[in-house]
């Protein structure tokens, strides 16, 4: 994980490592060297190497973004990206608590604060909300790109890209 995310400290992995290697098998992100490439290539761009489990912004730039379902006064800054992928919006604060049987509508810290909801909520938007598994699997990283974060233009492509080389060349597919 050190050489595909240079930038993270070493707690950091050994913080999220063993979460993600349960996290990919109970998704099946695992059962393909190319998606674990891509996965660990977007959360790790997603999260600062790491560094955020929460989204350094305070989310008012989400307020009344129909499009995240945030439709109450509040929604932006309460529902702003939290996990591994940045969740954001309470649309998908929604779906995640009803697939997860638990309420992070009223409270949606814990997906940033315990690690293992970091990894399992970027785990199922990866696999079960957005199904970017696929696209990951055709090594179509701008469509990786925008089902996670949007664009064009891309945010953080460069990085992203940079971090996909890496996980290629550790997983043997460089």
């Amino acid at each position: 994980m050190a050489i595909v995310l240079p930038a993270a400290a070493s707690s950091k992995i050994d913080l999220y490592f063993e979460p993600l290697k349960a996290g990919m098998v109970k998704y099946g992100i695992a059962s393909s060297p190319l998606q674990m490439a891509h996965f660990i290539a977007q959360i790790g761009h997603e999260s600062g190497s790491f560094l955020y489990s929460e989204e350094i912004a305070s989310g008012a730039a989400y307020e009344g973004r129909g499009d995240l379902g945030n439709t109450q006064p509040g929604d932006g800054k309460r529902f702003k990206g939290r996990g591994l992928i940045q969740l954001t919006g309470r649309a998908n604060y929604a779906s995640y608590s009803q697939f997860n049987n638990a309420d992070y509508l009223s409270d949606p810290t814990p997906i940033a604060r315990d690690p293992l909801l970091s990894v399992d909520a970027a785990c199922w938007y990866w696999a079960v909300l957005r199904r970017i598994g696929p696209h990951a699997e055709a090594d179509d990283a701008k469509k990786v790109t925008r089902l996670i974060n949007g664009g064009p233009p891309f945010n953080g492509l460069d990085d992203r890209l940079a971090n996909l080389a890496r996980a290629k060349a550790v997983l043997g597919l460089a």
